[in-house]
Protein backbone atom coordinates (compact mmCIF):
# COMPACT_ATOMS: atom_id res chain seq x y z
CA UNK A 1 0.00 0.00 0.00
CA UNK A 2 0.85 3.42 -0.09
CA UNK A 3 0.69 5.18 2.93
CA UNK A 4 1.43 8.88 4.40
CA UNK A 5 1.83 8.93 8.25
CA UNK A 6 1.42 11.87 9.68
CA UNK A 7 3.30 12.82 13.20
CA UNK A 8 6.28 10.69 13.34
CA UNK A 9 6.57 10.96 17.20
CA UNK A 10 7.55 7.36 19.08
CA UNK A 11 4.00 5.91 17.32
CA UNK A 12 4.23 7.58 14.02
CA UNK A 13 7.98 6.70 13.50
CA UNK A 14 7.86 2.58 14.87
CA UNK A 15 4.60 2.29 12.66
CA UNK A 16 6.55 4.16 9.61
CA UNK A 17 9.50 1.80 10.16
CA UNK A 18 7.24 -1.35 10.31
CA UNK A 19 4.88 -0.64 7.36
CA UNK A 20 8.37 0.18 5.27
CA UNK A 21 10.05 -2.92 6.62
CA UNK A 22 6.94 -5.11 5.17
CA UNK A 23 7.08 -3.72 2.24
CA UNK A 24 4.73 -0.69 1.82
CA UNK A 25 5.37 2.67 0.20
CA UNK A 26 5.67 5.28 3.13
CA UNK A 27 5.65 8.87 3.28
CA UNK A 28 6.46 10.56 6.58
CA UNK A 29 4.89 13.84 7.44
CA UNK A 30 5.93 16.54 10.02
CA UNK A 31 5.92 19.96 10.83
CA UNK A 32 9.37 19.09 12.44
CA UNK A 33 11.89 20.33 9.97
CA UNK A 34 14.78 17.65 11.87
CA UNK A 35 12.55 15.30 12.58
CA UNK A 36 12.00 15.17 8.43
CA UNK A 37 15.49 15.30 7.72
CA UNK A 38 16.61 12.76 10.14
CA UNK A 39 14.16 10.39 8.59
CA UNK A 40 15.19 11.76 5.09
CA UNK A 41 19.23 10.42 6.30
CA UNK A 42 18.22 7.03 6.85
CA UNK A 43 18.33 8.26 11.06
CA UNK A 44 15.20 7.58 13.40
CA UNK A 45 13.56 10.84 15.29
CA UNK A 46 13.54 8.24 18.31
CA UNK A 47 15.34 5.98 20.55
CA UNK A 48 13.81 2.70 20.14
CA UNK A 49 15.45 -0.56 19.44
CA UNK A 50 15.79 -1.60 16.43
CA UNK A 51 13.73 1.37 14.74
CA UNK A 52 17.05 3.00 13.54
CA UNK A 53 18.72 0.27 11.43
CA UNK A 54 14.61 -0.30 9.91
CA UNK A 55 14.65 3.28 8.99
CA UNK A 56 18.00 3.56 7.41
CA UNK A 57 16.97 0.32 5.08
CA UNK A 58 13.67 1.41 4.39
CA UNK A 59 15.23 4.81 3.00
CA UNK A 60 17.95 3.06 1.06
CA UNK A 61 15.27 0.82 -0.58
CA UNK A 62 13.37 3.88 -1.23
CA UNK A 63 10.17 2.73 0.55
CA UNK A 64 10.41 5.52 3.01
CA UNK A 65 11.04 9.23 2.92
CA UNK A 66 9.56 12.37 5.13
CA UNK A 67 8.59 15.77 4.00
CA UNK A 68 6.55 18.98 5.14
CA UNK A 69 4.11 19.00 2.63
CA UNK A 70 0.83 17.26 3.48
CA UNK A 71 -1.01 17.92 0.26
CA UNK A 72 0.71 16.06 -1.59
CA UNK A 73 1.69 13.19 1.01
CA UNK A 74 -1.66 12.69 0.48
CA UNK A 75 -2.53 12.84 -3.22
CA UNK A 76 0.35 10.18 -3.54
CA UNK A 77 -1.10 7.97 -1.19
CA UNK A 78 -4.27 5.46 -0.59
CA UNK A 79 -4.59 5.79 3.27
CA UNK A 80 -2.88 8.31 5.86
CA UNK A 81 -2.39 7.46 9.50
CA UNK A 82 -2.72 10.11 12.05
CA UNK A 83 -0.15 9.73 14.51
CA UNK A 84 0.24 13.43 16.14
CA UNK A 85 0.31 14.06 19.81
CA UNK A 86 -2.80 14.49 22.16
CA UNK A 87 -0.94 16.26 25.29
CA UNK A 88 -2.88 16.92 28.62
CA UNK A 89 -4.07 20.46 28.93
CA UNK A 90 -3.92 21.81 32.45
CA UNK A 91 -7.54 20.81 33.49
CA UNK A 92 -6.71 16.99 32.49
CA UNK A 93 -8.52 17.49 29.37
CA UNK A 94 -7.18 16.58 25.94
CA UNK A 95 -5.76 19.22 23.58
CA UNK A 96 -6.76 17.81 20.05
CA UNK A 97 -5.11 20.66 18.28
CA UNK A 98 -2.79 18.64 16.63
CA UNK A 99 -5.57 16.20 15.49
CA UNK A 100 -7.89 19.63 14.50
CA UNK A 101 -4.47 20.77 12.07
CA UNK A 102 -3.64 17.43 10.44
CA UNK A 103 -7.47 16.90 9.62
CA UNK A 104 -7.88 20.03 8.28
CA UNK A 105 -4.28 19.50 5.83
CA UNK A 106 -5.76 15.94 5.17
CA UNK A 107 -9.18 17.32 4.41
CA UNK A 108 -8.06 19.94 1.50
CA UNK A 109 -5.92 17.56 -0.38
CA UNK A 110 -8.98 15.20 -0.30
CA UNK A 111 -11.24 18.04 -2.02
CA UNK A 112 -8.91 17.77 -4.84
CA UNK A 113 -8.09 14.09 -4.63
CA UNK A 114 -9.87 11.41 -6.68
CA UNK A 115 -10.26 8.13 -5.41
CA UNK A 116 -11.51 6.41 -2.47
CA UNK A 117 -9.25 7.42 0.72
CA UNK A 118 -8.98 5.80 3.47
CA UNK A 119 -7.96 7.74 7.00
CA UNK A 120 -6.71 6.05 10.07
CA UNK A 121 -6.54 7.57 13.70
CA UNK A 122 -3.96 5.69 15.99
CA UNK A 123 -3.59 8.74 18.51
CA UNK A 124 -5.39 8.33 21.38
CA UNK A 125 -8.27 9.93 22.03
CA UNK A 126 -11.37 10.07 24.40
CA UNK A 127 -14.55 8.34 23.03
CA UNK A 128 -16.42 10.78 20.59
CA UNK A 129 -13.77 12.19 19.11
CA UNK A 130 -14.13 10.69 15.89
CA UNK A 131 -17.74 11.70 15.49
CA UNK A 132 -17.18 15.49 16.93
CA UNK A 133 -13.63 16.10 15.90
CA UNK A 134 -11.82 14.42 13.50
CA UNK A 135 -15.32 13.41 10.89
CA UNK A 136 -16.50 16.39 10.53
CA UNK A 137 -13.07 18.60 10.27
CA UNK A 138 -12.56 16.16 7.55
CA UNK A 139 -15.85 16.96 6.12
CA UNK A 140 -15.64 20.74 6.59
CA UNK A 141 -12.08 21.45 4.61
CA UNK A 142 -13.11 18.29 2.05
CA UNK A 143 -16.46 19.46 1.03
CA UNK A 144 -16.60 15.30 0.68
CA UNK A 145 -18.62 13.00 3.12
CA UNK A 146 -17.08 10.38 5.33
CA UNK A 147 -18.25 6.79 4.30
CA UNK A 148 -19.13 8.24 0.85
CA UNK A 149 -15.95 9.71 -0.85
CA UNK A 150 -13.60 8.77 1.84
CA UNK A 151 -12.82 6.12 4.80
CA UNK A 152 -12.42 6.91 8.44
CA UNK A 153 -11.33 4.30 11.05
CA UNK A 154 -9.06 4.25 14.53
CA UNK A 155 -7.05 1.74 15.11
CA UNK A 156 -5.71 2.49 18.65
CA UNK A 157 -1.85 1.50 18.85
CA UNK A 158 -0.93 -1.32 21.89
CA UNK A 159 3.22 -0.21 21.62
CA UNK A 160 5.32 -0.51 24.80
CA UNK A 161 8.52 2.31 24.95
CA UNK A 162 11.68 -0.40 24.59
CA UNK A 163 9.51 -3.54 23.09
CA UNK A 164 7.73 -1.28 20.30
CA UNK A 165 8.73 -3.11 17.23
CA UNK A 166 8.09 -6.17 19.18
CA UNK A 167 4.85 -5.51 19.73
CA UNK A 168 3.86 -3.84 16.63
CA UNK A 169 4.51 -7.58 15.03
CA UNK A 170 2.60 -9.06 17.96
CA UNK A 171 -0.14 -7.33 19.76
CA UNK A 172 -1.93 -8.54 22.28
CA UNK A 173 -5.09 -7.58 19.86
CA UNK A 174 -5.90 -5.52 16.56
CA UNK A 175 -8.64 -3.21 17.34
CA UNK A 176 -10.22 -1.47 14.19
CA UNK A 177 -12.99 0.54 15.07
CA UNK A 178 -14.85 1.53 11.82
CA UNK A 179 -17.60 4.29 10.69
CA UNK A 180 -18.31 1.77 7.49
CA UNK A 181 -17.00 -1.51 6.37
CA UNK A 182 -14.74 -0.56 3.49
CA UNK A 183 -12.52 1.47 5.17
CA UNK A 184 -12.34 -1.58 8.02
CA UNK A 185 -11.45 -3.24 5.18
CA UNK A 186 -8.17 -1.52 4.22
CA UNK A 187 -6.79 -2.40 7.65
CA UNK A 188 -7.71 -5.70 7.68
CA UNK A 189 -5.94 -6.08 4.62
CA UNK A 190 -2.52 -4.16 6.05
CA UNK A 191 -2.63 -6.85 9.43
CA UNK A 192 -3.33 -10.23 7.53
CA UNK A 193 0.44 -11.25 8.25
CA UNK A 194 0.06 -10.73 11.96
CA UNK A 195 -1.08 -13.03 14.32
CA UNK A 196 -3.22 -11.92 16.65
CA UNK A 197 -6.85 -11.33 17.49
CA UNK A 198 -8.78 -8.75 14.69
CA UNK A 199 -12.03 -7.54 16.35
CA UNK A 200 -13.20 -4.92 14.39
CA UNK A 201 -16.01 -2.36 15.98
CA UNK A 202 -17.54 0.71 15.85
CA UNK A 203 -15.56 4.23 16.72
CA UNK A 204 -16.51 5.04 20.06
CA UNK A 205 -15.51 1.35 21.60
CA UNK A 206 -12.17 0.86 19.84
CA UNK A 207 -11.64 4.92 21.48
CA UNK A 208 -12.47 3.75 25.24
CA UNK A 209 -10.37 0.25 24.96
CA UNK A 210 -7.34 2.19 24.69
CA UNK A 211 -8.57 3.81 27.53
CA UNK A 212 -9.71 0.99 29.74
CA UNK A 213 -6.49 -0.66 29.06
CA UNK A 214 -4.08 2.03 30.63
CA UNK A 215 -6.34 2.74 33.32
CA UNK A 216 -6.15 -0.96 33.89
CA UNK A 217 -2.57 -0.90 33.72
CA UNK A 218 -2.05 1.86 35.96
CA UNK A 219 -4.16 0.80 38.48
CA UNK A 220 -2.18 -2.95 38.45
CA UNK A 221 1.04 -0.84 38.94
CA UNK A 222 -0.25 0.82 41.75
CA UNK A 223 -1.72 -2.07 43.48
CA UNK A 224 1.26 -4.11 43.70
CA UNK A 225 2.79 -1.05 44.95
CA UNK A 226 0.49 -1.02 47.90
CA UNK A 227 0.59 -4.55 48.31
CA UNK A 228 4.36 -4.01 48.40
CA UNK A 229 4.34 -1.33 50.73
CA UNK A 230 2.52 -3.38 53.21
CA UNK A 231 4.81 -6.18 52.77
CA UNK A 232 7.74 -4.58 53.40
CA UNK A 233 6.06 -3.14 56.51
CA UNK A 234 5.71 -6.60 57.92
CA UNK A 235 8.84 -7.92 56.77
CA UNK A 236 7.43 -10.20 53.84
CA UNK A 237 8.79 -10.39 50.51
CA UNK A 238 6.17 -7.97 48.14
CA UNK A 239 8.29 -9.93 44.75
CA UNK A 240 7.80 -13.65 46.47
CA UNK A 241 3.79 -12.71 47.12
CA UNK A 242 2.77 -11.33 43.70
CA UNK A 243 4.93 -14.25 42.33
CA UNK A 244 2.66 -16.62 43.48
CA UNK A 245 -0.46 -14.37 42.84
CA UNK A 246 0.50 -14.11 39.33
CA UNK A 247 0.61 -18.04 38.79
CA UNK A 248 -3.36 -18.34 39.57
CA UNK A 249 -4.32 -17.70 35.73
CA UNK A 250 -7.92 -18.32 36.94
CA UNK A 251 -9.15 -15.67 39.10
CA UNK A 252 -6.50 -13.51 39.07
CA UNK A 253 -4.90 -13.08 35.57
CA UNK A 254 -7.93 -14.18 33.24
CA UNK A 255 -11.05 -12.30 32.56
CA UNK A 256 -13.04 -13.40 35.77
CA UNK A 257 -14.12 -10.29 37.61
CA UNK A 258 -13.75 -8.78 34.17
CA UNK A 259 -17.29 -7.55 33.11
CA UNK A 260 -19.08 -4.64 34.30
CA UNK A 261 -22.50 -5.47 36.62
CA UNK A 262 -23.40 -4.71 40.22
CA UNK A 263 -21.48 -4.23 43.38
CA UNK A 264 -19.27 -7.50 45.30
CA UNK A 265 -20.36 -8.81 48.51
CA UNK A 266 -20.19 -12.19 50.59
CA UNK A 267 -18.44 -13.59 53.14
CA UNK A 268 -14.80 -12.43 52.12
CA UNK A 269 -13.99 -9.55 49.70
CA UNK A 270 -15.53 -7.13 52.30
CA UNK A 271 -14.16 -8.99 55.12
CA UNK A 272 -10.88 -9.03 53.61
CA UNK A 273 -10.88 -5.93 52.13
CA UNK A 274 -11.82 -3.90 55.61
CA UNK A 275 -8.27 -5.53 57.31
CA UNK A 276 -5.90 -5.20 54.97
CA UNK A 277 -6.92 -1.46 55.01
CA UNK A 278 -7.27 -1.45 59.04
CA UNK A 279 -4.09 -3.50 59.03
CA UNK A 280 -1.94 -0.33 56.94
CA UNK A 281 -3.60 2.25 59.57
CA UNK A 282 -2.30 0.73 62.40
CA UNK A 283 0.75 0.31 60.69
CA UNK A 284 1.02 4.32 59.61
CA UNK A 285 0.56 3.68 55.90
CA UNK A 286 -1.40 5.27 53.02
CA UNK A 287 -3.07 2.33 50.57
CA UNK A 288 -5.11 5.02 48.39
CA UNK A 289 -6.56 2.92 45.96
CA UNK A 290 -6.98 0.03 48.95
CA UNK A 291 -8.96 2.69 50.89
CA UNK A 292 -11.26 3.32 47.74
CA UNK A 293 -12.20 0.04 47.01
CA UNK A 294 -15.47 -0.09 49.56
CA UNK A 295 -16.33 3.28 49.10
CA UNK A 296 -16.65 3.04 44.96
CA UNK A 297 -18.71 -0.54 45.99
CA UNK A 298 -20.69 1.25 48.17
CA UNK A 299 -21.30 3.88 45.04
CA UNK A 300 -22.29 1.15 42.94
CA UNK A 301 -24.66 0.18 45.52
CA UNK A 302 -26.33 3.55 45.65
CA UNK A 303 -25.94 3.76 42.04
CA UNK A 304 -28.35 0.80 41.56
CA UNK A 305 -30.61 2.35 44.15
CA UNK A 306 -30.70 5.28 41.79
CA UNK A 307 -31.80 3.68 38.84
CA UNK A 308 -34.92 1.72 40.53
CA UNK A 309 -36.28 5.02 42.48
CA UNK A 310 -35.69 6.56 39.02
CA UNK A 311 -38.59 4.38 37.39
CA UNK A 312 -41.39 6.01 39.62
CA UNK A 313 -42.97 3.31 40.43
CA UNK A 314 -43.49 1.70 44.07
CA UNK A 315 -43.99 -2.11 43.09
CA UNK A 316 -40.59 -3.75 42.74
CA UNK A 317 -39.75 -7.32 42.05
CA UNK A 318 -36.48 -8.59 43.09
CA UNK A 319 -35.33 -11.78 41.43
CA UNK A 320 -31.93 -12.82 42.73
CA UNK A 321 -30.80 -11.37 45.76
CA UNK A 322 -28.06 -14.15 46.94
CA UNK A 323 -24.86 -12.09 46.57
CA UNK A 324 -23.83 -14.62 43.53
CA UNK A 325 -26.05 -16.85 41.59
CA UNK A 326 -26.15 -20.65 42.93
CA UNK A 327 -25.34 -19.75 46.45
CA UNK A 328 -27.88 -18.61 49.43
CA UNK A 329 -25.22 -17.00 51.09
CA UNK A 330 -26.80 -13.22 52.02
CA UNK A 331 -23.60 -12.22 54.35
CA UNK A 332 -23.34 -8.66 52.80
CA UNK A 333 -25.38 -9.01 49.76
CA UNK A 334 -25.40 -5.89 48.16
CA UNK A 335 -29.17 -6.60 46.71
CA UNK A 336 -29.65 -6.89 50.33
CA UNK A 337 -28.65 -3.60 50.46
CA UNK A 338 -30.98 -2.59 47.92
CA UNK A 339 -33.95 -4.15 49.38
CA UNK A 340 -33.56 -3.01 53.02
CA UNK A 341 -33.56 0.61 51.69
CA UNK A 342 -36.62 0.50 49.79
CA UNK A 343 -38.10 -0.85 52.67
CA UNK A 344 -37.25 2.03 54.46
CA UNK A 345 -38.87 4.36 52.03
CA UNK A 346 -41.94 2.35 51.97
CA UNK A 347 -41.70 0.33 48.61
CA UNK A 348 -43.85 -2.56 47.59
CA UNK A 349 -41.30 -5.63 46.98
CA UNK A 350 -41.73 -9.02 45.77
CA UNK A 351 -38.63 -11.47 46.20
CA UNK A 352 -37.68 -14.83 44.69
CA UNK A 353 -34.48 -16.62 45.09
CA UNK A 354 -34.26 -20.28 44.07
CA UNK A 355 -31.41 -21.02 46.40
CA UNK A 356 -32.68 -19.09 49.05
CA UNK A 357 -35.13 -20.97 51.33
CA UNK A 358 -36.11 -20.01 54.42
CA UNK A 359 -37.02 -23.22 56.55
CA UNK A 360 -33.73 -24.35 55.28
CA UNK A 361 -31.21 -21.74 56.22
CA UNK A 362 -29.39 -22.43 59.21
CA UNK A 363 -26.23 -20.59 61.00
CA UNK A 364 -24.94 -16.98 59.77
CA UNK A 365 -27.89 -16.61 57.00
CA UNK A 366 -30.45 -17.25 59.35
CA UNK A 367 -29.14 -15.06 61.53
CA UNK A 368 -28.36 -12.28 58.68
CA UNK A 369 -32.12 -12.28 58.23
CA UNK A 370 -33.19 -12.44 60.97
CA UNK A 371 -31.08 -9.25 62.38
CA UNK A 372 -30.67 -7.20 58.81
CA UNK A 373 -34.31 -7.76 56.93
CA UNK A 374 -36.78 -9.62 59.57
CA UNK A 375 -39.48 -9.30 57.07
CA UNK A 376 -37.76 -11.16 54.35
CA UNK A 377 -40.05 -14.02 54.87
CA UNK A 378 -43.31 -11.55 53.82
CA UNK A 379 -41.61 -10.40 50.72
CA UNK A 380 -40.94 -13.90 49.10
CA UNK A 381 -42.49 -16.10 47.04
CA UNK A 382 -42.08 -18.79 45.14
CA UNK A 383 -41.72 -18.33 41.64
CA UNK A 384 -40.81 -15.81 38.89
CA UNK A 385 -44.20 -15.46 37.39
CA UNK A 386 -45.46 -14.72 40.99
CA UNK A 387 -42.81 -11.25 40.77
CA UNK A 388 -43.62 -10.66 37.22
CA UNK A 389 -47.00 -10.80 37.74
CA UNK A 390 -47.42 -7.61 40.48
CA UNK A 391 -44.26 -5.72 39.90
CA UNK A 392 -44.08 -2.72 38.03
CA UNK A 393 -39.97 -2.79 37.75
CA UNK A 394 -38.24 -6.17 37.64
CA UNK A 395 -34.40 -5.82 39.06
CA UNK A 396 -32.46 -8.46 38.25
CA UNK A 397 -29.93 -9.53 40.79
CA UNK A 398 -28.07 -12.23 40.41
CA UNK A 399 -27.51 -14.22 36.89
CA UNK A 400 -29.39 -17.14 37.69
CA UNK A 401 -30.37 -19.38 34.14
CA UNK A 402 -34.31 -18.73 35.11
CA UNK A 403 -34.25 -15.22 34.47
CA UNK A 404 -32.22 -14.66 31.02
CA UNK A 405 -35.72 -14.63 29.62
CA UNK A 406 -37.36 -12.32 32.02
CA UNK A 407 -36.73 -9.15 29.59
CA UNK A 408 -39.25 -11.39 26.72
CA UNK A 409 -42.01 -11.64 28.80
CA UNK A 410 -42.06 -8.05 30.67
CA UNK A 411 -45.78 -6.73 29.81
CA UNK A 412 -47.02 -3.32 28.95
CA UNK A 413 -45.83 -0.76 31.01
CA UNK A 414 -43.50 -2.82 33.04
CA UNK A 415 -39.85 -1.90 33.28
CA UNK A 416 -36.52 -3.82 34.23
CA UNK A 417 -33.16 -3.20 35.75
CA UNK A 418 -30.59 -5.52 34.82
CA UNK A 419 -27.73 -5.48 37.73
CA UNK A 420 -26.15 -8.30 35.87
CA UNK A 421 -26.32 -8.51 31.83
CA UNK A 422 -28.51 -11.66 32.29
CA UNK A 423 -29.48 -11.24 28.43
CA UNK A 424 -28.30 -9.89 25.43
CA UNK A 425 -31.53 -9.19 25.00
CA UNK A 426 -31.77 -5.18 25.86
CA UNK A 427 -34.52 -4.29 22.93
CA UNK A 428 -36.62 -1.79 23.99
CA UNK A 429 -37.21 1.33 26.03
CA UNK A 430 -38.28 -0.98 29.43
CA UNK A 431 -34.72 -2.39 29.49
CA UNK A 432 -31.95 -0.62 31.70
CA UNK A 433 -28.71 -2.29 32.58
CA UNK A 434 -26.38 -0.91 34.87
CA UNK A 435 -23.14 -0.35 33.19
CA UNK A 436 -24.70 -0.69 29.45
Amino acid sequence: MKISIFGLGYVGAVSAACLARDGHAIVGVDSNRTKVDLINEGLSPIVEHDVDGMIAEAVRGSRLYATHDAFNAVLHTDTSMICVGTPSQSNGNLDLSYIQHVCRDIGEALREKRGFHVVVVRSTMLPGSMRTVVIPTLERHSGKFAGVDFGVCINPEFLREGTAVYDYYNPPKIVIGETHPEAGAVLVNLYKKIDASLIRTDVETAEMVKYADNAWHAIKVSFVNEIGTLCKALSIDGHRVMDIFCRDRKLNLSAYYMKPGFAFGGSCLPKDVRALTYKAKSLDLDLPLMNAILPSNRKQIEHGINMIISKGVRRIGILGFAFKSGTDDLRESPIVEVIEHLLGKGYILKLYDRHVNLAALTGANQEYIANRIAHISKLMVQSVDEVLESSEAIVIGNSAEEFRDVPKRLKQGQCMIDFVRVSRDMSGGAYDGICW
